[in-house]
């Protein structure tokens, strides 16, 4: 199940909707392989590729956070851990598993979509309105 970059997820900060439009395309991908029953290997290097990515776009978030001083930078970064956490299980989980099964895509899409449309949606669009009234 395919899914776009709506206006409930924009922040205003071009840089970071890029970001995460590119992470939702990262994420579309992965489930899309699952879907359609692509292999295991396959799978893997999407999850691994969107794992750098989220690495990535986390550190540019958090730098931007660090340069306007954004009181709740600490909470927002504990966020993004629990994010890579759930990112590394579903890796274990893929690797253990015959490929990307029924409860893989299950948990990609809570862990992963659900999880930063709704990080995105709270966490992320306080800080854009934060930096825009500074």
């Amino acid at each position: 199940m395919s899914v776009e970059l709506d206006k409930s997820l924009v922040t205003g900060n071009e840089v970071i909707d890029g970001q995460h439009k590119e992470l939702i395309g990262k994420i579309n991908k992965l489930i899309e392989c699952c879907e359609q029953g692509g292999g295991k290997v396959e799978a893997i290097k999407l999850l691994d590729y969107l794992s750098e990515y989220t690495d990535f776009h986390f550190t540019e978030e958090e730098k931007l956070q660090e340069e306007v001083n954004y009181p709740a930078l600490a909470e927002h970064r504990q966020k993004h851990a629990e994010f890579k956490k759930a990112v590394e299980e579903l890796h274990e989980m893929l690797v253990e598993e015959e490929g990307p099964t029924e409860p893989f895509v299950t948990a990609v899409n809570k862990n992963v979509r659900d999880w930063l449309f709704d990080h995105i949606r709270g966490f992320d669009r306080l800080v854009a309105a934060y930096i825009q009234e500074k």
